[in-house]
């Protein structure tokens, strides 16, 4: 399974915020995701991945940045690729991450109020 088909599989169809009650799975498979994110080193790895040159970068490039040793890093890439939110591409011995813009576009919307909501008139 790719990284774009574990963000899609993972993301609620419903909004926690939209009014009505999200499903119990489908709030623990937002749990998830936003645990995965929830961490300040992962936090920063998905900044500094999507201000690279080229939008990727290696584990090599985000070492140094993140004062985190090799493994640290390689850990958090694993639990943000596993989550949905980046990919991983293989070239030769170097492995290069890149955002899943469809999966941070999930969160972001999942995450955002509906403009207007219905509002119950009391009288």
């Amino acid at each position: 399974m790719d990284a774009v088909q574990t963000a899609r599989t993972s993301m609620p169809v419903i909004s926690p915020l939209a009014g009505e009650p999200i499903k119990r799975a489908d709030a623990e498979r937002l749990a998830g995701v936003l645990k995965a994110i929830a961490d300040p080193a992962r936090l920063r790895l998905l900044s500094l991945i999507q201000s690279a040159p080229e939008g990727e970068a290696s584990v090599t490039d985000l070492t140094a940045p993140l004062d985190l040793s090799q493994p640290t890093v390689s850990h958090h890439l694993r639990i943000l690729t596993e989550a949905g939110l980046i990919e991983r591409e293989k070239r030769g011995v170097w492995a290069y991450y890149r955002l899943v813009p469809s999966a941070i576009a999930a969160i972001a919307d999942l995450l955002t109020p509906p403009r207007k909501r219905a509002t119950k008139r009391t009288r």
